[in-house]
């Protein structure tokens, strides 16, 4: 076990901490914790990187804590209103998808590379600002309104582009 996926394994461990901290309403708390969380994600892939420790089973763990984390925090912050459902039912919907087209591609002997699209890096990005606003917002009082309705159209819009573009991408791997 090497010290990147151990770091991203302890960021799995955090989601039902970040997930409890959202439903107690500590959002002070789960603020702190996303950004730990971020910063170990950045971490265990610099370390990986930096000293040649990247595995296979870190290919795989990485991209999962990070869903664990987005859509995690995104379903609680519509169960407790602090954002509207229609976001997490877009977030959650996407990654169903993803993940579904690619378990059918294996399921049907034609598996598919997964390679994160730019846009999915900017989707990925606005969703992980987003949800921090939210609860950093939340959290410290902050009434930014404008700023509320700006990441929930960058969210929502960047969610559907990128769900479009990977099933574009999956529609033309299962052509050939």
């Amino acid at each position: 076990m090497s010290l990147p996926n151990i770091i991203t394994l302890i960021r799995i461990l955090l989601v039902p901490v970040v997930i409890w901290a959202i439903a107690s309403e500590r959002t002070q708390l789960a603020f702190w914790l996303f950004v730990v969380a971020g910063i170990s994600d950045a971490l265990d892939g610099l370390i990986a990187k930096k000293f040649g420790m990247q595995t296979e089973l870190g290919s795989y763990l990485d991209p999962l804590a990070d869903k664990a984390l987005l859509v995690s925090i995104y379903v609680m912050l519509a169960a407790t209103s602090l954002v509207p459902s229609w976001i997490a039912i877009a977030v959650v919907t996407r990654d169903v998808l993803i993940v579904g087209a690619v378990l059918l591609s294996q399921v049907l002997a034609r598996p598919v590379a997964i390679a994160p699209l730019l846009v999915s890096k900017a989707n990925t990005l606005a969703q992980i600002c987003f949800a921090a606003f939210v609860l950093a917002s939340t959290g410290f009082g902050i009434e930014a309104p404008q700023l509320m309705e700006l990441g929930l159209v960058a969210v929502g819009l960047l969610t559907g582009v990128s769900a479009a573009a990977y099933l574009a991408e999956w529609t033309r791997h299962m052509a050939k």
